[in-house]
């Protein structure tokens, strides 16, 4: 059975030795939260979640670390083989304290303008069930689309107004095909996923 197929049958409820570790607080005032923030540094993980009140704390397992960061890596092989200027933004710590809101994506990217206030995609890998709704944090932080991968495939989600709305493709990059993308994040290393991707981009791409 392939990675992927495997990844579709992903139970994503905690098992002790692949899940991610998630810790809940609840009744955390703001300024809680950002001493949180200072405590934990200048680091990628883990990663804090705020939602009035509500806080998550969580330290990725190497399984959800590699598939966000394979993800990632064809995002921008992507932009570069179709000449898309882009920043990756990483973990970067998005919050509001009059919305009372904050979260660090496990990757994300600004398209075009280099000095966006907030990054246009957001990426959320779900491997351990329990998470708090990213979604209504990053409503109201003004990202444009988050896309969500589980249990092997992505599902984008785009801003209108202030909530968000499936969709069947990405708007930030559009004619990015998702389905063909997601078809290499089995392969066994990012490089072979990405010479893999590579390939496939140039042959559709090709007179």
């Amino acid at each position: 059975m392939s990675t992927q197929a495997r990844y579709a049958l992903q139970d994503d409820r905690p098992t002790e030795d692949l899940e991610d570790h998630i810790i809940h607080l609840s009744g955390v005032s703001w300024d809680d939260y950002e001493r949180l923030l200072v405590m934990r540094g200048d680091h990628s993980a883990p990663r804090i979640a705020y939602l009035h009140g509500e806080v998550e704390i969580m330290s990725p397992s190497r399984t959800h670390e590699a598939i966000k960061s394979v993800i990632g890596r064809l995002v921008e092989t992507w932009c570069l083989e179709r000449d898309i200027p882009f920043c990756a933004v990483g973990a970067w710590t998005l919050k509001s304290k009059p919305k009372s809101r904050g979260a660090e994506p496990d990757e994300s990217y600004i398209f075009g303008n280099p000095d966006a206030e907030r990054p246009h995609l957001a990426i959320e890998v779900v491997w351990t069930s329990g998470r708090i709704d990213k979604l209504a944090i990053y409503r109201k932080l003004g990202v444009a689309e988050v896309w969500y991968w589980r249990k092997g495939r992505i599902e984008p989600y785009c801003l209108r107004g202030e909530r968000y709305v499936p969709v069947t493709a990405s708007e930030v990059l559009p004619g990015l095909d998702l389905d063909l993308l997601t078809r290499f994040l089995d392969r066994p290393t990012t490089s072979e996923a990405i010479r893999g991707y590579r390939g496939a981009l140039r042959e559709v791409a090709a007179p």
